[in-house]
């Protein structure tokens, strides 16, 4: 049955198709060349000879490999590909051939489609009436008196008649597996191709990495703002249901605090998911239009659930709004730190954000006693310092982080150049801020 099934099974009759439209795109050149060899031999016709049409088909095949330096015909034979010869998908490049090489491969590839599919559809069209006609002659005199009489007189023995529907059967299985053999050549020749080259793996790998920056954006611009909101709301409402009945004016503090961090929050949250609709990649005016900057900050720390000694130095107006805006992310995530590791009772922060113009750089330092916290740290933490220190590397600045034994204060520090300097892929060093939370 394998026998069977790899001439005349599902795949081999696509790949044979996969043939036949060969030969159909081979036509138009085909003809071509008739025409030029008509001519080079005074108008006479060139169906009626068969060195002729050996000639026409030679002709043609240069001209279908020019065809296939065409960006956009490398799509086409992927897709054919893929459906017909049963090429995996992943074996095959995707979108037109932009590079030399590409071109190359894919006008060695559609040349070597056409040819074989000339080959095997010029046969499927004369073979087969011919195999039928011979496996017929021991029936039918009718045959043997017409075009056997031109034949060898070997056809007229008795015992090649006897063989031929033999022999009419040999050639259509012949013909069945010089199909398969020509499909399955192809298929072994597509993803060398028809496969991807260096510069396209180059570009899918510059894809994917475009795609993980935005999904790693995504995930910090949600971690920060939804992640300091629960904080922050966890710790009012806390605080709220244990004095409840005591202290009524601290509760209604508390549930007017809890009202302006989540409006806020909702407004920032439909910023982000505002980036999943956009089409395209964002150019810079939507790249700043999203978030808030330094000069949200009141707000951030009137409702951000710990005390804030709040010290500004320099104009923050001069601040980039790229770097504004990252800046406040950088604030937000260590207040949401200082709340998460700070217990029922968070410490009081000192919080520096320092504009140094000459310097063109933009200083952030946020302080709180090392005593008050926590000697266990809990569970879900450790991406919060990984996330600044990438935001601060992608405009080319620089965090640290970490306890000191000199003052007994936790302190985290960033550097941000005043205007963005670099934006691209997040380097290794990324990652490699001490980080002890």
């Amino acid at each position: 049955m394998k026998p069977l099934a790899a001439l005349f099974g599902r795949r081999a009759r696509l790949r044979w198709l996969h043939l036949i439209i060969g030969g159909a795109l081979l036509m138009p050149y085909f003809l071509v060349g008739t025409v030029l060899v008509g001519m080079v031999n005074g108008g006479e016709p060139v169906f009626s000879s068969l060195s002729g049409q050996f000639v026409a088909f030679g002709l043609a095949l240069p001209m279908a490999a020019v065809t296939g330096f065409f960006a956009l015909v490398r799509p086409l034979c992927v897709a054919a590909a893929r459906a017909l010869c049963g090429v995996p998908p992943v074996l095959l490049a995707d979108g037109p051939a932009r590079t030399r090489q590409a071109r190359v491969r894919t006008a060695g590839w559609y040349t070597l489609h056409l040819a074989l599919g000339g080959i095997v559809s010029g046969a499927t069209l004369t073979l087969p009436p011919f195999a039928v006609a011979v496996a017929a002659l021991p029936f039918f005199s009718g045959l043997r008196g017409t075009w056997l009489l031109d034949g060898p007189r070997v056809l007229r023995e008795p015992w090649a008649l006897a063989l031929a529907p033999f022999a009419g059967l040999a050639m259509l299985v012949a013909l069945a597996l010089v199909a398969a053999v020509a499909g399955q050549a192809l298929a072994r020749r597509a993803p060398v191709l028809l496969g991807p080259t260096p510069e396209d793996r180059l570009a899918a790998a510059e894809r994917r990495a475009a795609d993980l920056a935005v999904r790693n954006r995504l995930a910090r611009e949600l971690h920060d703002s939804v992640g300091h909101a629960l904080s922050a709301v966890t710790l009012q409402a806390g605080a709220a249901r244990r004095v409840l009945d005591r202290d009524p004016e601290f509760v209604r503090e508390a549930l007017t605090a809890i009202e302006e961090t989540t409006r806020r929050t909702v407004g920032e949250l439909d910023s982000v998911l505002g980036l999943l609709r956009q089409d395209g990649e964002p150019d810079d005016a939507a790249d700043t239009a999203y978030g808030p900057g330094l000069d949200a900050l009141d707000g951030l720390l009137a409702y951000s659930g710990v005390p804030v000694a709040y010290e500004r130095e320099g104009d923050p107006g001069v601040v980039d709004p790229v770097v504004s805006r990252e800046a406040y992310r950088i604030v937000q995530e260590g207040l949401s730190n200082a709340l998460r590791h700070g217990g029922g009772d968070p410490p009081p922060v000192r919080l520096l954000i320092a504009v140094r113009e000459r310097e063109r750089e933009l200083e952030i330092v946020l302080e709180n006693p090392l005593g008050e916290r926590p000697a266990v740290v809990r569970p879900g933490g450790g991406r919060g310092l990984r996330g600044v220190a990438e935001r601060a590397v992608l405009l080319g600045g620089r965090t640290a982080a970490g306890a000191s034994a000199d003052d007994g204060v936790w302190r985290l520090t960033a550097r941000l150049p005043l205007a963005v300097m670099a934006r691209g892929p997040v380097p290794d060093a990324a990652g490699r801020t001490e980080e002890r939370r």
